[in-house]
């Protein structure tokens, strides 16, 4: 495995040029074009750009003023074919790159955020000390791999509106199956095979709501129903994931502008009085 990181490159014309390994390159800043196998393209923020190995290109700075910053690591052929053995899916950009030309991939600030998490996560574990240092090195550049290829795999492959809307309502089903365990984006896009920004998505779009505001609606309504049910104050909100009682409290006043307590209270009914009527 070949890694290498600059965030800065000296302002100066660059020679056409190619290497023998793959060049991963993340544009953060600048004025700039970049010229691979005679086709020269703009930048902008967030593109993620593939060379494979034998490709000439070189940079075009534009405005030598203007500060340019990038990422950029390499990995060898043996290693890529490495990943490419253990699942396809890691050679994805790969082959969109060597089969189609198709060299850059755009992303908007909330993708470009997430690789970028991941890209500083690699660089801290490169600099470290720690035990099993190579191992999470590995550990972390695979994940930073699949994760590149997953995301420009579902930027060229929308899902139709037929499927987001069957993806909403499993994740509906699943969040109120589930809703005594701990519910997080990563948690749910785990199970769904999805990006988490994909599901933070189609919440927003179905229903004006994020995923978390989502389920601690969900979860305070069937904590209101079980109050109105008999069931003990103390027992519901350990009942629907919360953790404790203080965040219970300030959800369900935020809510519904009273206490549990009070709630109990205003529509608790005397099962006497009630059984005399009848």
């Amino acid at each position: 495995m070949g890694l290498w990181f600059c965030l800065y490159l000296p302002k100066s014309k660059l020679e056409d040029h190619s290497h023998n390994y793959y060049e991963f390159y993340f544009f953060l800043e600048g004025n700039v074009s970049i010229e691979i196998a005679g086709e020269r393209r703009p930048l902008q923020y967030g593109d993620v750009v593939l060379i494979p190995p034998e490709v000439a290109h070189h940079v075009v700075i534009h405005d030598v003023e203007m500060p340019y910053r990038r990422f950029v690591f390499w990995i060898s052929k043996e290693y890529a074919n490495q990943l490419m053995q253990l699942s396809q899916a890691y050679g994805y950009l790969m082959q969109q790159a060597a089969v189609t030309g198709k060299y850059i991939f755009h992303n908007d600030r909330i993708s470009f955020n997430a690789i970028k998490t991941k890209v500083f996560r690699l660089i801290e574990e490169i600099h470290s000390n720690r035990f099993g240092k190579e191992a999470k090195i590995s550990l972390c550049l695979n994940d930073l791999i699949l994760h590149l290829n997953r995301t420009a795999y579902e930027q060229e492959h929308p899902k139709s509106q037929k499927e987001e809307q069957n993806l909403y309502e499993n994740l509906m089903d699943y969040i109120e199956e589930h809703l005594d365990e701990e519910l997080t984006l990563e948690k749910l896009a785990g199970e769904f095979f999805v990006s988490k920004y994909y599901i933070a998505h189609i919440f927003k779009e179905n229903i004006g709501l994020s995923i978390h505001q989502y389920i601690m609606k969900k979860r305070l309504s069937v904590s209101r129903d079980a109050i109105l049910t008999g069931y003990k104050i103390t027992e519901v909100y350990l009942m629907y994931g919360f953790k404790d009682y203080s965040s219970f409290f300030r959800a369900f006043k935020k809510e519904y502008g009273i206490s549990p307590k009070e709630f109990r209270e205003m529509n608790s009914v005397d099962v006497n009085e009630f059984t005399n009527k009848i």
